[in-house]
């Protein structure tokens, strides 16, 4: 004869009633990914956004600089360059998180969301999935620019596709920021500055375009610990080879204790928000 426990009965509904819930979540979370690849697909100056930007940043950066910077063990710029442009068009892309979400505070849509009976987390999450879709395709469509210039993986298949993967977790970082940036200013023209200055700010004081050592020493000092100087390190060793573990930890570490931040603070930014 079998016994079962109200504890056990009380232990099995919970589970299942989590396990319905993420079901739930991650269902609304396809929905508005979804809708917004779709709506980026829809309008012709976000996918051109998307898409002439990043190939004009290959293309101007190494045609412009690469007579000029010689890195030291870099046969060609377009190598040392190519890691770094990777973060420049995802940091820069990543403004239209904020900008969209602002926009759908502004127009309502946000108000529609919050009337369906849907996980609020969800439309956060799907509006930084979508973003990190586009991401990959604008990593790629660089990759093969880049290619048809002379860039090359040189660390071999397995850095090359560990160096993508930390390109998009670099991006799920700034998507988030942006998008607490964009509930905290709730328009969408200064959503956009306030998620570009501190990138243009962090990108050109990094090691993105030059070697942190050619700089004046109390710059030096900023860009050593300037978290996007650990990312485009991070992602220099899995292209051109040699020790990985050092400068990936850093990078790993900023994207972690970013996340850590922004990804609360932003759900939390958002339940106030759209709370009656």
């Amino acid at each position: 004869m079998t016994v079962t426990t109200p504890s056990l009965h009380l232990d099995q509904d919970a589970s299942t009633a989590a396990m319905t819930g993420l079901r739930c979540l991650a269902s609304d979370v396809v929905v508005i990914t979804g809708r917004n690849l779709r709506r980026l697909v829809r309008v012709p100056t976000l996918l051109a956004f998307a898409t002439v930007q990043p190939v004009l940043f290959v293309l101007l950066w190494t045609y412009a600089f690469g007579g000029a910077v010689s890195p030291p063990g870099v046969e060609h710029y377009v190598d040392y360059l190519l890691p770094g442009i990777f973060v420049l068009a995802i940091a820069f892309g990543a403004s239209q998180t904020g900008v969209a979400i602002a926009d759908d505070l502004a127009t309502g849509m946000i108000d529609r969301f919050r009337a369906l009976p849907m996980s609020r987390s969800a439309v956060l999450a799907g509006r930084t999935l979508a973003d990190a879709v586009r991401n990959l395709f604008v990593l790629l469509l660089m990759t093969g620019v880049g290619a048809a210039i002379g860039f090359r993986f040189h660390a071999g298949v397995p850095e090359a596709a560990a160096a993508i993967g930390l390109a998009l977790l670099v991006g799920v970082a700034f998507s988030w920021i942006n998008a607490l940036l964009g509930l905290l200013v709730r328009d969408a023209e200064s959503a956009g500055l306030a998620g570009l200055l501190p990138v243009i700010v962090l990108v050109f004081t990094s090691s993105t375009f030059v070697p942190v050592a050619t700089m004046p020493d109390w710059l030096q000092a900023f860009a050593n610990v300037n978290p996007v100087t650990a990312t485009v390190d991070a992602l220099r060793a899995l292209t051109l080879g040699g020790p990985t573990s050092e400068p990936v930890w850093p990078a790993l570490a900023w994207i972690t204790a970013l996340l850590a931040i922004t990804v609360p603070a932003a759900v939390l930014r958002y339940r106030r928000t759209t709370a009656r």
